[in-house]
């Protein structure tokens, strides 16, 4: 009986360090999910989100492209895709689309390979986590 309270109690911990969900977007395919007691923007995986500072809000101008966008990869959005409240389309300089929140384009961190890494926090001192 004690062996089995254990393991229930350690399945309840690894539930509670699992990223929590609090609201989707774009249809699921963003959500605002708690990372570490801050609201991030992530995929419907949750994979984090980020911003670039280079990039000039509200323009609709992303400058991380080519070899920038091998390690930052963006946020793309489909040929159908429409505008939904804060969540803006970039044209990207190769005339894809990606998507923006509140005018910053969102990308991904190449280096971020689990639900809740946030390891593209701080890079360079220019890329940050895309917050709600």
């Amino acid at each position: 009986m004690h062996v089995r309270s254990l393991f229930a109690g350690a399945a309840a911990l690894a539930l509670l360090a699992l990223p929590g969900f609090a609201a989707e977007y774009l249809g699921g395919l963003v959500q605002s999910t708690d990372i570490g007691g801050q609201m991030v923007l992530t995929d419907a995986n949750g994979m984090a989100l980020y911003t670039f500072d280079k990039d000039t809000q509200g323009d609709g101008k992303s400058v991380c492209n080519d070899d920038c966008a091998v390690k930052w990869p963006p946020l793309m959005a489909d040929d159908t895709a429409q505008p939904e409240g804060d969540f803006t389309i970039v044209t990207r300089d190769d005339g894809s689309k990606m998507w923006a929140y509140k005018g910053w384009p969102l990308y991904y961190w190449y280096e971020d390979t689990a639900a809740g890494d946030t390891k593209g926090d701080g890079v360079g001192g220019v890329w940050h986590l895309a917050i709600e």
